[in-house]
C-alpha cells in the first residue's frame, strides 16, 4: 500500500491519487488537517527493527503494509484546525508529535519514500545546496550574500547592474531584478536580513523533474525575471514546452538528485547561448502539476509507478 500524507486538495496530491487509481494501486491518503483523527505509534523490536501502527479515522494500518510513502506537508501553524486551538490544548502537542513520529519512521523505514525530510532540508540553505550543485559539474552564477548595502552597490557595479536577488532559505520568494540606484531606501532594509544577489545569466530556463532515474525536462520561455510570476511582472504568461535532454545532462541531473538523497526533485537550470549549463537550485518537493498541465508530460503517472514499485517504471528505464 502507498501512503500519501498532506493536503489531498493540493493539485500534486490530487494528480498522484488519480494515477494510483489508474494503476489499481491500493493507497491511503492521510489529510494533514485531520490530525485529531490520526495517530502514529512506533515500536522497536529486540532486533532493532522499527515498526508500528498508523490509526486514521478509526482504522488501523500496520506500518509493515506500507511499501511507498509520499510526503507533502504544510506548516501546522497555517492549518485552520490548528490555529483555532487554545495555546494549552493537548491537540497542539499531538499535531507536532505526529509529524515528529512521521519523520522518524520515514527516515528508518524500508519503504520507498518521496522524500525523506532530512533530504528535503538541503533546500533550507541555498548556499549549502550550491556546493552539491557545483560538485556535479553545474555552473553557478556569481553570488553575493550580504546584509551590507555598500557590498551590494559594488557587486552591481561589477556586473553592470545585471543583478537579481532572492531569499537564501527554502521559503518561496519572487526573484526580482535589482535596480541599484533607484531604491536606496529599500537597500537599507537588507541590514535586517541577509539577501542573496546573483549575476543575471542570459539564456533560457529548464525545469528538470527527476523521478529515480527518469527525467522530464520543460523549457520555459518568458520575458519575466521569475517565470512563475510572468503575468504579474510583464503582463504576459510564460510558455512551457517539453524539451529533450541529452543523455549526459540527464545523467548529471539524476546524479545530483541522488547525491542530495532525493527520489523526486525539480532542478532549475539555465542554458546560456553558448551552451553552458547553470543550476540555480534543486526543489525537494516540486509543484510538478504546473509543468505537467502545460506540456502533457506524464510526471504524475511515472511518480505513481515509482512509488508503487511498478514493473512499468523499470521497463521505461531499461528502454532508455
Amino acid at each position: 500500500m502507498v501512503l500519501i500524507w498532506g493536503i489531498p486538495s493540493e493539485s500534486p496530491i490530487q494528480r498522484l491519487l488519480d494515477e494510483l487509481d489508474t494503476l489499481g494501486q491500493p493507497y491511503l491518503a492521510v489529510n494533514q488537517r485531520h490530525f485529531s483523527e490520526t495517530a502514529l505509534t512506533l515500536t522497536v523490536d529486540t532486533g532493532g527493527t522499527l515498526d508500528g501502527t498508523l490509526t486514521y479515522q478509526q482504522q488501523f494500518y500496520p506500518l509493515t503494509t506500507i511499501t511507498g510513502l509520499y510526503i507533502r506537508l504544510t506548516d501546522d501553524e497555517t492549518l485552520p484546525e490548528y490555529q483555532c486551538l487554545a495555546g494549552s490544548d493537548p491537540l497542539r502537542a499531538h499535531a507536532r508529535q505526529l509529524i515528529q513520529r512521521l519523520m522518524i519512521w520515514a527516515e528508518w523505514s524500508g519503504c520507498r519514500v518521496v522524500n525523506r525530510l532530512s533530504a528535503m532540508a538541503s533546500n533550507n540553505s541555498k548556499p549549502y545546496q550550491a556546493q552539491f550543485i557545483q560538485q556535479h559539474g553545474f555552473l553557478a552564477p556569481d553570488t553575493l550574500i550580504t546584509n551590507e548595502p555598500t557590498d551590494v552597490l559594488t557587486f552591481c557595479q561589477h556586473h553592470n547592474d545585471r543583478v537579481i536577488y532572492k531569499s537564501i532559505s527554502g521559503v518561496r520568494s519572487i526573484v526580482q531584478t535589482w535596480q541599484a540606484n533607484s531604491e536606496p531606501d529599500r537597500l537599507a532594509l537588507i541590514r535586517h536580513c541577509p539577501v542573496q544577489f546573483q549575476h543575471q545569466v542570459d539564456g533560457f530556463d529548464l525545469r528538470v523533474h527527476v523521478i529515480g532515474e527518469l527525467c522530464f525536462a520543460t523549457r520555459i520561455t518568458a520575458c519575466a525575471t521569475d517565470y512563475r510570476y510572468a503575468l504579474q511582472q510583464t503582463g504576459e504568461s510564460a510558455v512551457l514546452t517539453a524539451y529533450d535532454l541529452d543523455d549526459e545532462l540527464a545523467q548529471r541531473c539524476v546524479e545530483l538528485s541522488r547525491a542530495l538523497g532525493l527520489d523526486f526533485s525539480g532542478i532549475d537550470l539555465r542554458i546560456t547561448p553558448d551552451g553552458a549549463v547553470y543550476c540555480f537550485e534543486v526543489n525537494p518537493c516540486p509543484a510538478y502539476t504546473y509543468y505537467e498541465s502545460h506540456t502533457g508530460q506524464p510526471i504524475a503517472a511515472r511518480l505513481a509507478e515509482y512509488l508503487s514499485d511498478h514493473d512499468a517504471y523499470y521497463q521505461r528505464i531499461w528502454r532508455l
